[in-house]
């Protein structure tokens, strides 16, 4: 669709300066087209009350406001952990499964009011950008997707403000933060300012979900954690909600240090980039359904599920949530939980998630299997042929390797060859 035809624009709306100076600038540019706003609620405890008046007075025609705390943890951030599904050995997701939620209800208001695009206010440089636009093809790829960042000449905050004032924007003339975050119930994310060096250790001001271990108490509690198929469903013996659930984890794993992350990770768009992540609950219960999966899964599940559980991360990190793909995981994913129920025990000290029990009507552990003691149910006079039979392939090698000598190549191994000039 060509620049100015748009008459009615969707618009993810947060409040804040730029999304506020998004409203009259797709005004300016396109036509003088309507605008509609849209705020997710995800638990990112920012202010929503006046936020109608504000979007009002910014040029907005209306604005929907949605509470998605539930949905998101049921249909996005449940699946995922069930998964197991870990962003370069470390990133639990957070940012990235809430974007397709967003651009989903985007798409949906976009339809009741016959809107013909939508617009976010993410940089060109950024994974939110791809994770927004790729959710509006796969929902509704008649839709056009505008992204000021990639057209306007606005370059820094003072543009926004100039900008603002203008065209008579509300906008609070408050000091900005030298970090970009973004939060929900899930996480809390910090990029930029001192971080921007890999070299710099993340000032503990900054930090705002987690102690630092050296504040955490000086002594150590337990939680225990139920699952059912896979998903926390109580703590400490009480049936939760999951919304509470999470606000429960996150202040008692937030007490005691639990869910900072720091790391150097490779952006979809090609960039390293760093960034800082508090995911209190998230940690938890990611730790307690590892190992209560311990217990519930046979080797051979277990094994595959984990070489999956990297392509389900790729997936959700790179915005493709709604693909046949993933759908065709989640499906093996959800069978495997369908043994998955029992409750871990685990003790929270400074920082360390410390398990101190699991137990499981499903659990495949036999302790008259694996007891040292006298038993009945397993030959140990078995394992001599098991190991021959095993060890075979290794057998047959060494006899073809070994030389003149009578020794295996494996006895005197040449490692010069990985030895530096």
């Amino acid at each position: 669709m060509p620049k100015g035809k748009v008459k009615k624009v969707v618009l993810a709306y947060s409040g804040g300066l730029d999304t506020s100076v998004i409203v009259p600038w797709l005004k300016n540019n396109y036509d003088g087209c309507e605008v509609i706003c849209f705020t997710a609620d995800l638990g990112q405890n920012e202010e929503l009350t006046g936020l109608e008046d504000k979007a009002i007075a910014s040029g907005a025609s209306k604005i929907y406001i949605r509470d998605l705390r539930e949905e998101f943890l049921q249909d996005y951030v449940f699946p995922t952990m069930q998964a197991g599904a870990v962003y370069e050995r470390e990133y639990l997701l957070g940012t990235s499964f809430a974007r397709p939620l967003i651009a989903k209800h985007m798409v949906e208001i976009a339809e009741a009011e016959g809107a013909d695009a939508i617009a976010h206010g993410c940089t060109g440089k950024g994974n939110d950008q791809v994770r927004f636009e790729l959710t509006v093809m796969a929902l509704n790829p008649k839709l056009q997707t505008i992204a000021p960042w990639r057209e306007w000449d606005i370059r820094s905050r003072e543009d926004a403000l100039a900008y603002a004032a203008e065209f008579n924007v509300p906008v609070s003339q408050t000091e900005k933060d030298i970090y970009s975050r973004d939060r929900n119930i899930f996480h809390l994310s910090h990029e930029g300012g001192l971080l921007e060096d890999p070299w710099n250790e993340p000032e503990d001001r900054m930090f705002q979900l987690t102690n630092s271990p050296e504040e955490a108490p000086d002594e150590p509690e337990y939680v225990e954690i139920g699952f059912e198929n896979g998903v926390p469903v109580s703590v400490n013996g009480e049936t939760l909600g999951a919304v509470d659930i999470f606000e429960k984890l996150n202040a008692l794993a937030g007490k005691h240090a639990i869910g900072r992350v720091d790391i150097v990770e490779n952006r979809l768009v090609g960039m390293k980039s760093r960034g800082v992540y508090e995911t209190p609950a998230g940690t938890l219960i990611h730790r307690a359904h590892q190992v209560l999966e311990s217990i519930c899964l046979d080797k051979y599940t277990m094994q595959y599920k984990d070489t999956i559980a990297t392509k389900y991360a790729e997936l959700v990190y790179n915005g493709m949530w709604f693909t046949k793909l993933r759908e065709s995981l989640d499906a093996f994913v959800q069978v495997t939980q369908e043994s998955v129920t029992g409750t871990v025990r685990l003790k929270l000290y400074k920082g360390n998630i410390i398990v101190a029990g699991r137990k499981s009507p499903y659990s495949l552990y036999r302790e008259d299997y694996a007891s040292f003691g006298e038993e009945d149910v397993y030959n140990q006079q078995d394992a001599q042929g098991f190991i021959q039979l095993f060890g075979l392939p290794m057998k047959v090698d060494a006899l073809l390797s070994i030389d003149g000598t009578g020794e295996s190549r494996y006895r005197k191994p040449d490692y010069s060859k990985f030895k530096r000039d």
